[in-house]
């Protein structure tokens, strides 16, 4: 069963300044198709862009640099016209399998090290201490007072001089159909945020303040101490998704299922175990699985993206093919129907 969500889609704003229906669909022109995979630092693509030591917030480490960003896409795939910005370290198994779906990918340099600084200190006087260090990370502007994080080393920031360096770098690969069209920012309506764990979180947060075409959360979202999970969302509740194994601390523990219910994600359909269901999952919003992965909780949180940890089938494959490509096309418009809150999640995780 589904339902259509496209008259309750204007409750969030007005639609028509999301969609353009006048655009015309991206096309490839390349005389040689072929996967791109480009890089850049942040440091060089944006003179404006500084060191934050205080935040672990630095272009070199070691000796070596840190603010490295990755992109790909491939010209040999119908493109979907929707860029991937991904907010954790470069996963190659997972821009590999976006580009196979069409998708462009790109994954920016920004302050994410602060976690283990402040991430004690949560919730804070009132409720959103990480939330809001999270939204200064992600905007560039000054709305956490611990932390100083100035707009050209904020994610939005960074994601726009990147794709801007892409266009021009990599025209065959259709970069510029992601800025506006003077080129003074980035489309956002064709923008998929997505992450895992404390990206994932930080991508939950940037969606209630950006509206986005999507948001895909592995293994997150965390801050089970705060409530800015149930903030008004620029971005519609059923363009969250999310993907948890039973075994990740953050699934037992309840943070992931508790910002979930706050996301407003059982209005779209019930939890859905992927080791008993196939795609389309009921329209879901919420994918869950409990694949053998030999009862270790770390290799659960890492699980359920593309890598070493992952589980396979006998056969030697992945198997979460099908749940990765549901996260990242599943049609927006076709969602589950309601449930109630889950009782067997505890909300207050302050007692």
């Amino acid at each position: 069963m589904h339902r259509s969500l496209v008259p309750a889609l204007f409750v969030f704003g007005t639609w028509s300044a999301f969609t353009h229906a006048a655009d015309a669909p991206l096309t490839f022109s390349d005389p040689n198709p072929q996967r791109y995979q480009l890089k850049a630092r942040s440091s060089v693509i944006d003179p404006r862009a500084k060191e934050h030591p205080e935040l672990e917030f630095m272009f070199e480490k070691k000796g070596k640099p840190s603010d490295e960003e990755n992109a790909s896409v491939d010209t040999r795939v119908a493109p979907r016209g929707r860029l991937v910005i991904w907010l954790m370290g470069y996963s190659g198994g997972l821009f590999e399998r976006l580009n196979s779906y069409g998708i462009h990918a790109i994954q920016v340099h920004y302050a994410n090290s602060w976690f283990g600084k402040f991430g004690n200190q949560s919730p804070g006087d009132d409720g959103m201490l990480l939330g809001k260090i999270r939204l200064e990370a992600a905007t560039g502007e000054d709305v956490s007072p611990d932390v100083s994080i100035p707009k050209p080393d904020g994610i939005a920031e960074r994601a726009y001089q990147f794709v801007k360096h892409l266009a021009k770098e990599n025209p065959q690969g259709g970069w510029s159909y992601f800025l506006t069209e003077d080129g003074s920012a980035l489309r956002w309506d064709r923008v998929i945020l997505s992450g895992s764990s404390h990206g994932s979180t930080t991508a939950a947060r940037f969606a209630k303040q950006q509206k986005v075409d999507r948001v895909v959360m592995l293994c997150g979202p965390r801050d089970q101490m705060e409530k800015w999970q149930g903030l008004p969302s620029a971005t519609p509740a059923n363009r969250y998704f999310g993907f948890s194994h039973v075994l990740d601390s953050g699934w037992s523990g309840d943070h992931y299922c508790r910002s979930w219910q706050l996301l407003g994600l059982a209005e779209f359909g019930p939890i859905v175990n992927v080791d008993e269901a196939k795609p389309p999952y009921g329209n879901t919003r919420r994918l869950i699985s409990a694949a053998d992965v030999k009862g270790d909780a770390k290799r659960a949180h890492s699980s359920v993206s593309p890598g070493s940890a992952s589980p396979k089938n006998a056969s030697g494959a992945l198997l979460y093919e099908d749940v990765w490509r549901y996260l990242y096309t599943h049609p927006i418009e076709e969602v589950g129907s309601p449930v109630p809150a889950d009782a067997n999640c505890e909300m207050d995780l302050k007692k």
